[in-house]
């Protein structure tokens, strides 16, 4: 589990295709001490397990799954990504809790600037439009940030200062693709409450769901 407040960035000393799987070697531009062989390490916000380990530098491999969600299979050697260490319990929870699970790849397509900020408006898949909500969390290539405005298949993020340094937002530009993981407390909601949705079916409804779908009488009636 990660906060998607990255820590800093890294670079890809070295990659090793094989096939639809690749192994890559980062190492930390800035202070990364006693990495721990299987530990999480989130870059660019996809969720990758230690392998090898040493001074401010390991691997890990990325399946073809992993590709497939995600932009990893888009870096070479010499490109810069975000890193954050797994969150350990007791810590601050300073951006959102995110997974380090990819849902899927946005594009961008605009940067205008606002004062010393920059609102960034992406592109997605409209498949998970339902997931993201205007001031609402939204983790792109790892970084915790909160949506201006949003629509069924785009939403808008402002960049402050800060921000463009700390990460790799200040290289991105018009059609850069983006690891997105929508909010994950938002997926269970909408896992749970599936079932009682219109067009659900009866056959999947638990017991008790109004045949109307999910009503404000069927809330109050169930405790809601």
């Amino acid at each position: 589990m990660f906060t998607g407040l990255v820590m800093g960035c890294g670079r890809v000393a070295a990659m090793s295709r094989m096939g639809r799987e690749t192994r890559l070697s980062i190492t930390a531009l800035f202070s990364l001490p006693d990495i721990v062989l299987g530990e999480s390490i989130a870059v660019n916000g996809a969720c990758l397990t230690v392998e090898t380990a040493g001074k401010n530098e390991f691997s890990a491999y990325a399946s073809a799954e992993t590709l497939a969600r995600s932009s990893l299979g888009l870096l070479k050697t010499g490109s810069t990504v975000n890193l954050e260490r797994a969150l350990c319990l007791g810590d601050r929870l300073g951006g959102h809790l995110v997974s380090g699970h990819v849902d899927c790849l946005a594009e961008v397509e605009s940067i205008v600037a606002a004062g010393q900020s920059r609102i960034y408006r992406l592109k997605f898949p409209a498949e998970h439009g339902e997931m993201v909500v205007a001031k609402g969390s939204v983790a792109l290539d790892g970084i915790s940030l909160t949506v201006n405005e949003c629509g069924p298949d785009f939403l808008t993020v402002n960049i402050i200062p800060e921000t463009q340094k700390a990460t790799t937002i200040s290289g991105w530009k018009p059609g850069t693709a983006v690891n997105m993981e929508t909010d994950l407390i938002g997926k269970y909601v909408r896992r749970m409450l599936g079932p009682f949705l219109p067009g659900a079916g009866t056959k999947a409804a638990p017991t008790g769901a109004a045949a109307g779908g999910l009503t404000e009488a069927f809330l109050r009636g169930n405790g809601f």
